[in-house]
């Protein structure tokens, strides 16, 4: 079986899945920072709160101020809409292209089974063909 091809990625997939990571980055800033100043929180805090807002897995502790809660409401939209694209953009052309590899060596595989099989079916028509019968019965078989 033949190796695949290692092809390059071409410049405008690699310029999209900066760019969605660069989005990523974006909102991790935005929401830290923002998350600092309304709510007062230390930096870690506001990053990690962020962080989890991001992955979609919430809010790790309750906000105090109305503010901070519709910025986090905001933020949750934004950074989860932006790592989704950046996962999208970045794996998606690598995912694609294992796609196709896959597709394209099963249709080899199944070709080359197809020419195995009629090859066999050629090779049983053959001795069926070149073997003693009777009209009136199943072909003889050796004799006894």
């Amino acid at each position: 079986m033949r190796a695949p091809m290692v092809r390059k990625l071409s410049k405008a997939t690699t310029r999209r899945a900066l760019y969605a990571l660069a989005a990523v980055a974006v909102a991790e800033i935005v929401g830290t920072i923002g998350f600092h100043v309304i709510e007062g929180t230390r930096w870690v805090d506001a990053f990690y709160f962020e962080s989890m807002l991001a992955t979609g897995q919430g809010p790790p502790f309750p906000l105090a101020t109305d503010v901070g809660k519709v910025f986090a409401s905001i933020m949750g939209f934004v950074s989860v809409g932006s790592v989704l694209s950046a996962v999208v953009f970045a794996v998606g052309p690598f995912v694609l292209r294992l796609w196709r590899e896959g597709v394209e060596a099963a249709e080899v595989e199944a070709r080359r089974l197809e020419h195995a099989a009629i090859q066999d079916v050629r090779k049983i028509e053959e001795e069926f063909r070149g073997a003693p019968h009777d009209r009136n019965g199943p072909p003889a078989g050796p004799p006894s």
